[in-house]
């Protein structure tokens, strides 16, 4: 007779990767704070933006020049498969470090006005942006293929856990204390995020012994991920959605809380706390998955649900069901978040791996353009419209690539395709 799991049995499980191996828990602790700080600053950045200009478009300007960097995300990926991967991560926190000390002080003086804002913005996303290809594939380096599943889940579910606390703690004290507390609150996140990482400096070494220039690394590696149908609908994908949905999450998220919710700061906090929670959900999902079949499927399925809900999101005018629908936005994002660097990390050979999540990081990239034309949209048309037309458009585009590469609803990623 077989008889349930014990909790003891679910929970090992669902921590394997993190409980058995002390380097990824090291990493892992890094990018619980290093998120933090960025999740915090985020959102009194925006806040402070929005408060500045009380202007859609000024606010997605920001938010554009802040996500600028990820358009390195080429060249970064071939530096990730070139240098050791764990010394490029102390650079990108020590940046952080003190970028967000600087404009925290600036803006303890009185002295933070929209440009500040908009250079500091810059400055943080130098440090987030290019180190992500790093990052990323530092994880399978100390995994494994068999684990790395597993991995990115829990790293997901150590974003979550920051858009959990950062927005409402950010939230919070910009109510109680003002935004230069918050800010200040996100510097001793990237601060304990550095001295995570110090220990791990004997991980991360070269894969392959590439000898070429940066910008012919970069050319060889496009034009193999280009050769490759799924990774390069794992990134059409990725591409869709940071065209479509991630910039209205990036940008608007403080101009629904005003206009359709009628939030103050702390409000605002907790309807991105809801998402964290959500997205926290659904990454202990996958990662008590653990190796899962039809990785694919998961992946195009759950995104499609996520605009889905968004478009229900964007006709929502109730705070109750506003942050109901944010939850379940934050667990289906789950899906897409974890899952495409999962399957572009499986779907690659390991010497290729920088450089193809530095493409994913191009395509994320377009937010920052997408940004720019949804604001647009969205002085004319409201913050509503924009959300739902961009959602609908989502769920098509999905649909014709799930059509175009059908293999990809099936892959498990046992193996390189």
């Amino acid at each position: 007779m077989s008889t349930a799991p014990s909790a003891g049995t679910v929970v090992g499980r669902t921590l394997g990767t993190l409980r058995d191996n002390r380097a990824f828990r090291l990493l892992w602790f890094s990018n619980l704070f290093f998120f933090g700080g960025v999740w915090t600053q985020t959102l009194v950045l925006g806040w402070l933006a929005y408060e500045t200009t009380h202007s859609d478009f000024l606010v997605a300007v920001f938010t554009a020049v802040r996500l600028a960097p990820l358009l390195l995300g080429p060249f970064a990926g071939a530096f990730a498969d070139r240098q050791n991967r764990v010394r490029l991560l102390i650079i990108a926190a020590s940046w952080a470090l003190v970028a967000v000390s600087t404009v925290a002080t600036l803006a303890s003086l009185g002295k933070a006005p929209y440009w500040v804002l908009v250079v500091g913005g810059l400055a943080i996303g130098l440090a987030q942006s290019p180190s992500q290809p790093a990052r990323a594939s530092l994880v399978m380096d100390l995994v494994g293929r068999n684990n790395i599943s597993n991995a990115n889940a829990l790293n997901s579910m150590a974003l979550n856990m920051t858009q959990v606390i950062g927005p409402a703690v950010g939230g919070l004290m910009i109510t109680g204390l003002g935004a230069p507390a918050a800010l200040w609150v996100s510097t001793f996140w990237y601060g304990v995020s550095l001295v995570a990482l110090l220990p791990l400096r004997a991980f991360g070494q070269v894969v392959g012994g590439h000898t070429e220039s940066a910008v012919r690394m970069v050319t060889s590696g496009l034009r193999e991920i280009a050769r490759n149908r799924l990774a390069s609908t794992v990134l059409l994908v990725t591409l869709a959605a940071n065209t479509m949905l991630w910039p209205v999450a990036q940008s608007f998220m403080p101009v629904f809380a005003q206009e359709s919710l009628g939030l103050d700061a702390a409000g605002l906090g907790w309807l991105l706390t809801c998402a964290g929670v959500g997205g926290l959900a659904g990454s202990l999902v996958i990662a008590w998955l653990g190796d899962f079949r039809f990785k694919g499927g998961l992946f195009v399925v759950g995104t499609a649900l996520w605009g889905a809900l968004w478009a229900l999101f964007a006709l929502s005018h109730n705070v109750m069901v506003s942050f109901v629908l944010m939850t379940a936005i934050g667990v289906m994002s789950a899906a897409f978040g974890v899952l495409q660097t999962t399957l572009l990390l499986m779907t690659t050979p390991e010497p290729l791996h920088g450089r193809a999540l530095g493409v994913q990081e191009l395509a994320i990239g377009i937010m920052p353009v997408a940004s720019l034309a949804l604001g647009a949209f969205a002085e004319h048309y409201g913050v509503n419209v924009t959300t739902f037309v961009s959602a609908v458009l989502l769920v098509t585009a999905l649909a014709g690539l799930a059509l175009w590469t059908p293999s990809l609803l099936r892959y498990s990623g046992k193996q390189l395709p």
